[in-house]
């Protein structure tokens, strides 16, 4: 029998080693794979033969289930472009060293848009060759960017999160009796969908209606605009709690706050962010003297096991299983998507995709979901968001904290 080799890679979330699990349970209950080999930091791990025998640490379901509850990447995560072949062919034939070496039949990649682009890359390199490995993409991202997918793993959990802590900000901001405003930047470059969840931490019930305002990438801020809308707020409301996402940007494309080095870009050259509410702060501190609080929820969002959705936990392992059934079937240059066929009741069916057609194309909240002065979301947002919050997913606690798994003690 062949062996497998699956990899993280990207910025982690609270459901991507659950992905992970979901490969591990599909090779075992497959029993068509032989050995699974985890990739340590992505795809370096395979260009470097950095790997590691999956196979011989998860033998227990007890071991699986840690790992399930688990946050952040088990196997290590990378940032790392995987050039043309034409650019670079010796890249290519080290990573085929190492699949020869290890009898590879199988190869499963969890990322984002990015890890698409590599999965694209190793087929189109594998048909050009006459290799018959199949590569799988499995999906992942907190920004519910993904093209063709109705959602990812990690945007509900991630959306859990920032709709609760959003919560707790505005009960904690009513407790005073002086004008107050609050920005909240939520993470999100050029896709709003996670600043959009903030939006369900309202609640008519409750008589909660903050956050007051939303302010989407989609739709270019304009900073003066902005700060009359932040006075008029706290006219109205006295306590006014906004979200705003990190990549908003002006009208003439310009990120409002572009940290570090004008220019600085990461290793997939995007532009470094932060900072944006303390930007945003800053010019309402000219026209208003009252207690102005810059929140930034950073890795927070990302890496909230804790208060994991059950719907993201469970869907996030039925699709790294539902991965090596679509590559035993004999796809290959497919990335695992997910299809909704209903809201209420929330019904899905995951199909295959031509990644192709995914990798390098961005999703964004529809204009149509966002309001015409560009400074809220629609109640679509809100009622497509939804269901993907629901149930709670708690990890093993021991000694008060939660009891996670890492690569390095993995038999603890």
């Amino acid at each position: 029998m062949k062996n497998c080799i699956v990899a993280q890679s990207g910025g982690p979330t609270a459901v991507i080693n659950a992905s992970l699990a979901g490969v591990i349970r599909g090779v075992i209950a497959s029993q068509e794979i032989d050995k699974i080999y985890g990739a340590v930091h992505g795809i370096e791990g395979v260009v470097n033969d950095d790997l590691i025998d999956l196979s011989s640490i998860f033998y227990k379901d007890s071991r699986i289930n840690r790992l399930v509850h688990t946050p952040a990447s088990y196997l290590g995560t990378c940032r790392h472009r995987l050039p043309l072949e034409d650019d670079n062919a010796e890249v290519y034939e080290k990573i085929y060293k190492t699949f020869d070496k290890h009898n590879i039949g199988y190869f499963f990649y969890i990322g984002g848009n990015d890890s698409m682009d590599t999965v694209d890359k190793l087929n189109k390199y594998a048909q050009k060759i006459g290799s018959d490995i199949k590569f799988i993409g499995v999906p992942k991202t907190i920004d519910n960017d993904l093209a063709v997918t109705d959602h990812t793993p990690g945007f509900g959990s991630a959306a859990k999160y920032i709709a609760t802590s959003m919560r707790e900000i505005v009960l904690d901001s009513q407790v005073y009796d002086i004008p107050t405003l609050t920005i909240v930047e939520i993470m999100g470059r050029n896709a709003g969908w996670l600043t959009a969840a903030s939006a369900l931490a309202r609640s008519e019930r409750h008589k909660i209606c903050a956050p007051h305002y939303i302010y989407l990438p989609e739709v270019a801020m304009d900073v003066d605009k902005f700060v009359d809308d932040m006075v008029k707020a706290v006219k109205k409301h006295r306590n006014v709690v906004v979200a705003v996402s990190e990549g908003v940007k002006d009208k003439d494309g310009r990120y409002i706050c572009e940290g570090g080095t004008p220019g600085e870009t990461d290793a997939f050259g995007h532009t470094q962010l932060t900072g944006t509410a303390q930007a945003l702060a800053h010019e309402v501190r000219k026209k208003m003297d009252i207690k102005i609080r810059a929140i930034e929820f950073s890795l927070l969002q990302r890496s909230s096991a804790h208060i994991a959705s059950l719907t993201d936990v469970n869907e996030a392992i039925e699709i790294g299983e539902f991965a090596v059934s679509a590559a035993i079937d004999g796809a290959t240059g497919v990335m695992i998507i997910v299809k909704r066929l209903s809201t209420n009741p929330y019904i899905v069916e995951l199909c295959t995709f031509n990644v192709a057609e995914i990798a390098n194309v961005e999703r964004k909240v529809p204009l149509e979901w966002i309001t015409k002065d560009g400074n809220d979301v629609t109640n679509d947002v809100v009622e497509y968001i939804r269901p993907l919050l629901e149930g709670e997913s708690y990890p093993r606690f021991k000694h008060g904290v939660p009891h996670y798994i890492t690569r390095h003690a993995s038999n603890t």
